[in-house]
């Protein structure tokens, strides 16, 4: 698939994120870099795997996830663990984007299968930043498994 053939291809994202601002920020800044076709947002560990178990020929699995650690009930390294164990859902990239920088976090969740750690930025050209890079690694690079 050439660049051209990856930037046209519909793009689905899952942004499991209970952090409002955070959220609206990441939707803001793929949409003002015309990124994804689709962005869905959850706000909890839960609600992503219910998302992430729907049945495939209904709605599409995502592209990629970007997925926080501090999340309501079940938090970011259990759904990253559950993603990871689970045949139907492990091959889909996550990225952790939180606000920890701690190195136990960064440890751990790449024990569990993550893809990438990125700590959240702060103000919007941080945003802009973060997920111009995302697209241009996850999208423009890296091929992706099919779906």
């Amino acid at each position: 698939m050439t660049d051209v053939d990856r930037r046209q291809a519909a793009i689905r994202i899952l942004l499991v994120d209970d952090n409002l601002l955070d959220a609206k920020a990441t939707v803001h800044a793929a949409m003002k870099l015309r990124i994804a076709n689709t962005i869905d947002v959850v706000a909890d560990g839960g609600a992503a795997l219910d998302y992430l178990r729907r049945d495939p020929t209904e709605t599409p699995r995502p592209d990629l996830v970007l997925l926080d650690l501090d999340l309501p009930g079940m938090d970011g390294r259990d759904v990253l663990a559950t993603m990871k164990s689970d045949p139907e859902l492990r091959r889909i990239p996550v990225v952790i984007l939180t606000t920890s920088a701690d190195e136990a976090d960064v440890l751990t969740t790449y024990d569990l299968g993550a893809n990438a750690f990125i700590t959240k930025p702060g103000g919007l050209d941080g945003w802009l930043e973060v997920v111009s890079k995302i697209e241009g690694f996850w999208f423009t690079l890296v091929e992706l498994p099919p779906k």
